[in-house]
């Protein structure tokens, strides 16, 4: 069975609710991201969550290396996992919202990497040496918690490569065009044949963009900020183009210098102009339950094994009457399309 969950940033007053609903819609994961400015810190509200859910696993979705200590995010991770009785899964990526609004530009591929083999020895109990000091979660001699397993977002291939390498589980951050999964997974797969990693000690997996309506028009209007959100991330500062398809690279190329960051994840962005109902509609699925159950299927019979819905809201502010209105969207979803991949 493919593990299907959830993106939903945190809201104070909305989190611990909302998870209780998206258990119930018979959601296997909620992710929140770690964006401090952008919206609120997602480690007590995912306490919280903790106490309103019994099975649903919880986690970043994506915390980054750059914002927080090591030693820090493990510790509140591992507070999580305790907390939650080992439901918890660490979202990892380069950092992108989170770094540039404080000035700062997004880790290095290594930087990830290293930050991440950090996170995975503290998490198992071990001692880490940071620069000459040895340095252990004291605390867990008298806490029972199970290693937080880390699931890399990737985009490029270097990055990629470096979570089959890393990562207990890799995300794919690619959009939901089929070619586009095709080539993200082609890299993994030649990386897992070149390092001898075998394939079922990996869980591969996809952010998809997913916006499910009756009302086809208004689906693919929803989607168009998170198909510009997504695209972005193929469009980052100095990465790399060359191996984009021809529906991506132009709009890539304009992101790497006209993204609208001050909107990052609003409707607002100036950046949306460039996005066009049929890149939309190939770069997301956004339709009717049908549509959204057999272009779902064409991923998931790419060999994924799990799959985290970037959705659309249809109620843009407040904060958390967006989060709100977001899981409402994703009801229909829910009842059409969910039972078909958890029954397969």
């Amino acid at each position: 069975m493919t593990e299907i969950g959830i993106v939903m940033e945190a809201s104070p007053g909305y989190t611990a609710r909302l998870a209780g609903d998206i258990e119930d819609m018979g959601f296997d994961v909620l992710l929140c991201p770690d964006t401090q400015n952008l919206s609120p810190d997602p480690f007590g509200q995912l306490s919280l969550a903790a106490q309103t859910t019994r099975r649903l696993k919880l986690g970043t979705g994506v915390t980054n290396p750059l914002t927080r200590d090591v030693a820090v995010t493990a510790g509140a991770l591992a507070t999580l996992q305790a907390e939650s009785d080992g439901r918890v899964i660490c979202g990892i990526g380069r950092g992108d919202s989170s770094a540039e609004h404080i000035g700062r530009r997004n880790a290095t591929t290594a930087q990830l990497q290293t930050f991440v083999k950090r996170l995975q020895a503290y998490t198992r109990g071990e001692t880490v040496d940071r620069d000459g000091t040895p340095s252990a979660m004291r605390w867990f001699d008298s806490v029972d918690v199970d290693p937080v397993p880390v699931d890399i977002a990737c985009t490029g291939p270097k990055t990629i490569r470096m979570a089959v390498d890393t990562g207990d589980r890799i995300s794919f951050a690619v959009g939901s065009a089929p070619e586009r999964l095709e080539w993200a997974l082609q890299v993994a797969l030649d990386r897992l044949a070149e390092t001898g990693r075998p394939r079922d000690g990996l869980s591969i997996g996809a952010y998809v963009n997913l916006v499910c309506d009756a009302d086809e028009a208004r689906a693919i209007e929803l989607g168009r900020m998170i198909s510009g959100m997504v695209a972005h991330f193929a469009g980052m500062r100095n990465a790399p183009l060359d191996h984009l398809p021809p529906q991506l690279r132009p709009l890539a190329e304009m992101m790497q210098t006209r993204y609208d960051m001050a909107h990052h994840a609003q409707e607002e962005g100036t950046h949306l102009g460039a996005v066009t109902d049929d890149f939309v509609d190939w770069f997301s699925i956004c339709g009717p339950p049908d549509k959204c159950r057999e272009r779902l299927q064409t991923l998931v019979d790419l060999g994924l094994d799990h799959v985290y819905l970037l959705g659309g809201s249809p109620v843009a502010h407040p904060h958390g009457a967006r989060q709100a209105a977001m899981v409402e969207q994703v009801r229909l979803f829910a009842e059409k399309v969910l039972p078909i991949f958890h029954n397969a």
